[in-house]
């Protein structure tokens, strides 16, 4: 253990806090060293015609189609529904003996 970057670590050493929070501390410096030194590069603006105006498009035509089908939907536009006609009362005629032949094929 010549080296003094190297350390005999004992078990449980890493547990601790502060021995925790240097090897954090080490691991940021040669990240650090090995990036290059010039500044960050900020992001490309968005631009506003392929970021939020497709979505102001989409938006107005949902908005529109709404509109519209509240429109088509509202009940002055329908048509009246007729009123049911009922059919006038006709007054039936039966051959003689029918009532009796019904009943004979009721009990076979």
């Amino acid at each position: 253990m010549d080296n003094p970057r190297l350390s005999g670590s004992t078990s449980g050493k890493w547990t601790h806090a502060d021995e925790y929070v240097a090897a954090m501390a080490r691991r940021r410096a040669a990240r650090r060293d090995r990036e290059p030194t010039g500044r960050r590069t900020q992001p490309e603006a968005p631009r506003f015609g392929l970021s939020t105006l497709p979505y102001l498009v989409l938006i107005a035509a949902l908005a529109g189609l709404t509109v519209a089908i509240a429109v088509m939907a509202f009940p002055g536009s329908q048509p009246r529904a007729k009123a049911p006609q009922i059919a006038a009362r006709e007054q039936g005629v039966a051959p003689p003996g029918w009532l009796d032949e019904a009943q004979r094929e009721f009990r076979r």
